[in-house]
């Protein structure tokens, strides 16, 4: 096994927690443009890139913070536990990054692909879902090699239609991630061990 100490991308992903909470010190624009131009570079099918990165701060992330709250209570538990959790997380950050896919490599695929559209549609679009999500984790790995912490909302999937006008706009959303300085240092929960969840075949 590589010596994970020697190796800054290994001690990167290793090292990355989910934090909820954050000071209240800010986090520079050129900071930003470091991390999303790092989900920007994550691979995505026929390097269509269909995803979309909205920055949101000041009285737009207040809005949204007071969405989520409001939202919260038309929820059972532990739904509207999470949904207030995630309140209170954009309200701590400086900014939070909404990831959106935008449709177009489903409307792109559907058209090349000479096969049944339903069966073109659910494809393309889990494509679509995959390359975000490797987006979305190049951003927390590159926020957490800058010393940020991060957290993925995905619990506002709940209110996903409310969230998109919010923002103003159109696709599937996808995550919400909060971005600034941890409040406390996190452990992090434990990981199962390798042999619990690998199999080898030959």
């Amino acid at each position: 096994m590589a010596d994970i100490k020697n190796n800054e991308t290994l001690s990167n992903i290793i090292a990355r927690r989910s934090v909820r909470m954050y000071t209240d010190s800010d986090v520079s624009d050129q900071d930003i443009l470091t991390i999303l131009n790092a989900a920007n570079q994550a691979p995505s099918a026929h390097n269509n890139q269909s995803w979309r990165f909205v920055i949101v701060k000041g009285a737009r992330k207040n809005e949204l913070v007071e969405l989520v709250s409001r939202r919260a209570g038309d929820f059972p538990r532990p739904s509207s536990t999470l949904l207030r959790m995630a309140s209170r997380s954009i309200a701590s950050s400086p900014v939070t990054i909404a990831v959106i896919n935008t449709g177009e490599l489903i409307r792109h695929g559907t058209e090349l692909f000479e096969v049944d559209k339903d069966i073109a549609y659910d494809f393309f679009r889990t494509m679509e879902i995959q390359s975000s999500a490797a987006a979305v984790e190049n951003m927390l790995i590159a926020a957490t090699s800058l010393g940020l912490s991060t957290v993925w909302l995905g619990i506002l999937f709940l209110i996903k239609d409310e969230v998109l006008e919010l923002l103003g706009e159109k696709g599937e959303f996808m995550a919400v991630v909060p971005v600034g300085y941890a409040a406390k240092e996190s452990s992090g929960p434990s990981k199962r061990p390798l042999e619990m969840i690998v199999k080898k075949v030959e």
